[in-house]
């Protein structure tokens, strides 16, 4: 009885240790954490910002100038600060007064990767990863949001201006900064990881012919042979991957176009900067509330047929408009210029055909064909190589039917030579062969010499 007994003792006295350890480890718990620097400015932030807004007179002339905005912040920030007797070196204050003014009259964690000009892509997961991409490679910054509600506002602050929305009942949009960059958003539940927001972004001055030369993406004699194709008035279509560089390069050659013909753009968001005077931009809108309202590419497409446009621009076809476009191109709209996702020329004549029958029309596929192969001149492929550079790979003319397939002939393509330094080497050569459209080229007053196509001249 006694052995029995010690064991019990003991074993009481060892949940006593175990109850006091635990009320030990609460109490320590319990304690107030040591706070950090950078938790330390987050709180002041918040405390500052929240007074911001209270205080912050909204009248409507003092909003409509961000330098008065500012400087009413500023105002305030120091009023603020001397009254809370808040102590800063003279580092943090410049840097909190700049992320107030960013939460309130920009983007907030985003203004600075929005002001970098050397990043072309940003790419939120959820409030606390924020991904770039740099020179064609992806980088995680140490960039966060509070949380997700404030990752939230800020889409809100994108979308709203353009009188667009994302909740839980239409949990993705598609919207674009003023300076037109391209903005994709995507909300739970349809995100399991928080909101995600991606941006495409432009550059604050628009590319020119000569930047692409530089960077390698074209060569001046492939741009001589599509100026002279633009200003002869083949329709042409621009193809590739996602970011491959369509747009950028529909940008560049839409500034061939002579001054003096009505352009008309049809965008799902506008991104297009062309410089002509006489350019009307269309853009389609997504279904209010009630499901109404909703004007698509093609409604815009059809409606812009009666418009007396001497071009028309899609910045991309992905569905029925694409018989539309067609319908366009053979009626007398010649010089229409349009994007198209796909994995190289042949595979984007694929993807019209699977396009043009998502029209709803009970069409025979060889009418659909014989469609293409007459209302399409020239298509010009682009890709991403895998040292993040974009490169013209594949200028290639449509020339027609033979039998139920359509005829493709490579004008230029893209010759790699080796690789130096992890980047590629290689350049955009002709084939020797030159487009049977040369007779309209030249009907336009436009003579290229043969050594563009890499034909050598013999004298007799």
């Amino acid at each position: 009885m006694s052995l029995l007994k010690r064991i019990e003792q003991q074993s009481q006295q060892q949940k006593a240790e175990s109850t006091t350890s635990k009320l030990e480890e609460l109490r320590i718990k319990r304690q107030p954490v040591p706070t950090a620097p950078e938790a330390r400015l987050s709180d002041i932030k918040t405390r500052i910002q929240e007074r911001l807004v209270a205080e912050l007179d909204p009248r409507a002339d003092i909003l409509s100038n961000t330098e008065e905005v500012k400087q009413t912040i500023e105002e305030l920030f120091q009023s603020i600060l001397e009254q809370e007797n808040i102590v800063l070196s003279r580092t943090e204050r410049m840097r909190l007064f700049d992320q107030i003014v960013d939460e309130i009259l920009g983007y907030g964690p985003l203004e600075p990767l929005l002001e970098d000009p050397t990043i072309t892509e940003i790419m939120v997961n959820g409030p606390k990863k924020v991904y770039i991409e740099r020179n064609g490679k992806i980088e995680r910054t140490n960039i966060e949001f509070e949380d997700e509600d404030h990752l939230r506002r800020i889409i809100d602050r994108i979308v709203s201006p353009l009188g667009r929305r994302v909740d839980e009942s239409s949990p993705m949009v598609n919207a674009r900064l003023p300076d037109g960059s391209r903005v994709n958003a995507v909300i739970p539940p349809i995100s399991l990881i928080g909101p995600v927001l991606t941006i495409r972004k432009f550059a604050k001055t628009p590319l020119q012919v000569e930047d692409l030369i530089r960077f390698g993406t074209i060569t001046p004699e492939a741009v001589e042979f599509l100026r002279a194709c633009i200003l002869a008035r083949l329709n042409i279509i621009i193809s590739g991957g996602t970011g491959s560089g369509k747009t950028t390069l529909l940008n560049v050659l839409s500034g061939f176009i002579p001054n003096d013909e009505r352009i008309i753009t049809i965008e799902d968001a506008a991104e297009l900067q062309l410089r002509q005077e006489h350019v009307v931009t269309l853009e389609a809108r997504p279904p209010n509330i009630e499901g109404k309202g909703q004007v698509t590419i093609r409604d815009l497409v059809i409606n812009s047929l009666r418009m007396r446009p001497d071009r028309i621009i899609v910045g991309e076809v992905r569905g029925g408009e694409a018989l539309d476009m067609l319908q366009a191109m053979n009626t007398g709209h010649d010089g229409s210029l349009t994007t198209c996702h796909s994995n190289s020329p042949r595979d984007t004549l694929a993807r019209i055909e699977t396009m043009c029958l998502m029209a709803g029309m009970e069409l025979p596929l060889r009418a659909i064909r014989q469609q293409i192969a007459s209302a399409i001149d020239l298509i010009v492929h682009q890709e991403r190589m895998r040292d993040g550079t974009r490169k013209v790979v594949s200028i290639t003319e449509v020339q027609g039917m033979e039998g139920d397939v359509i005829v493709l002939s490579d004008i230029f393509t893209f010759e790699q030579t080796g690789i130096e330094n992890g980047k590629i080497i290689g350049r955009l050569k002709p084939t020797g062969i030159r487009p049977k459209f040369m007779d309209r080229i030249e009907a336009a007053g436009i003579k290229l010499p043969p050594d563009i196509f890499g034909v050598s001249v013999r004298f007799r």
